[in-house]
């Protein structure tokens, strides 16, 4: 584990880093970003906190990261940031999303349920989708260290929160 002292925290940093260094902050984070509750389940903090940064979990809990950071910050005498970009999640319906041209669909509750982690499955499938195509994953929360990969190749989303614990995530790749 790093040294407190070395490690700033930041959008980018790593919420299993943050948890780790910090176990007090577990708790604020939870209180914060009730859907982060879900990090008491062993099999989700190992894959998803591992990778999520805080970044991504403001966008999860539909707050604000620089109030996110804010607040983590203050529990540990760390200097405040100021106002930085939104989430970046496409949340408003584009025009491509028509349940008739999704190719693929895959439900990653199952993949989460046996300790495995959907990343490597998603983002093959994505590299062999069609342009013109529409790839739908069904997720527990707001898969956000995913969506940022899938846009590092091009393919677009749409999120669809149709719950707390439940999300629509259309991939599209433009032709």
């Amino acid at each position: 584990m790093e040294n407190k002292e070395n490690i700033i925290i930041s959008p980018k940093t790593k919420v299993l880093q943050l948890i780790e260094t910090w176990p007090q902050l577990e708790e604020v984070l939870i209180d914060y970003v009730p859907a982060f509750s879900k990090l008491k389940n062993p099999v989700l903090r190992k894959t998803v906190a591992k990778i999520a940064t805080l970044q991504q979990a403001a966008a999860i809990g539909n707050v604000k990261v620089e109030d996110l950071i804010n607040r983590l910050r203050k529990e540990v005498g760390q200097d405040l940031l100021g106002e930085t970009a939104g989430s970046g999640y496409n949340t408003v319906k584009p025009w491509w999303v028509d349940e008739k041209t999704v190719h693929k669909e895959m439900n990653a509750r199952e993949m989460l349920a046996a300790g495995e982690h959907p990343v490597n499955q998603v983002m093959a499938d994505l590299k062999q989708l069609s342009e013109g195509k529409i790839y739908k994953l069904l997720a527990p929360f707001l898969p956000a260290p995913l969506i940022d990969k899938a846009a590092s190749i091009s393919v677009q989303h749409w999120v669809n929160e149709i719950s707390e614990a439940e999300f629509e995530i259309y991939f599209y790749k433009p032709g």
